[in-house]
């Protein structure tokens, strides 16, 4: 399969570049992913470690299961929910089916993460799971570039402001740290710029 001259350029973004260094095959990340890793770059001070899933069955299908391949930096000691039960769900499950991006924050550790679908013919077949550690704040055209390139939430932030507020205040961006900007529900963003 040949590369673009776009696609070139982003395997030189430092996340996309991070993905591919933790094994990820490069034909396995469609553009859509290239773009929002290079999207998210901009967010993410470090990459401290990776690990890294084959997932067998189709996703869809309720019965699929994910199986860790490979682990490094951090990660390399810590104990995985999938060796006990290998059962494809939670936060990886909505990864797969979606096949797109996911950054996160874990709910009973609190580690920031970003999930890497690998696909094929239009199907998961793995995940790269990145740690990171997220910039604390962004200026506001880097938040709002992020968030634009990041699952729309730029727009769906602005509406979900302005369903309330008169106007939806830009600045503001710069203000609320970057894991919330990615991570916090858009509703629960949005009460961020109530009016006083």
């Amino acid at each position: 399969m040949g590369i673009s001259r776009s696609d070139e350029t982003l395997l030189h973004v430092p996340l996309v570049a991070e993905t591919l260094a933790a094994g990820a095959a490069r034909d396995r990340l469609t553009y859509r992913t290239l773009r929002t890793l290079a999207d998210l770059d901009p967010a993410v001070d470090e990459v401290v470690g990776f690990s890294r899933y084959r997932i067998e069955g189709r996703p869809d299908s309720g019965d699929a299961t994910i199986v860790s391949i490979d682990t490094g930096g951090i990660a390399g000691g810590f104990p995985t929910r999938t060796d006990a039960n290998p059962h494809l769900r939670g936060t990886k499950n909505r990864v797969a089916n979606e096949g797109e991006v996911l950054a996160a924050r874990g709910r009973s550790d609190g580690r920031t993460i970003v999930l890497v679908p690998e696909m094929k013919d239009g199907l998961a077949t793995g995940l790269t799971l990145l740690h990171v550690r997220f910039a604390d704040h962004l200026g506001v055209a880097a938040a709002r570039g992020v968030l634009q390139g990041y699952r729309n939430r730029y727009a769906g932030l602005r509406d979900a402001v302005t369903e309330t507020e008169p106007t939806f205040r830009d600045d503001r961006l710069a203000e609320i740290p970057v894991v919330d900007l990615l991570t916090d529900p858009v509703l629960a963003l949005a009460d961020r710029w109530r009016a006083d």
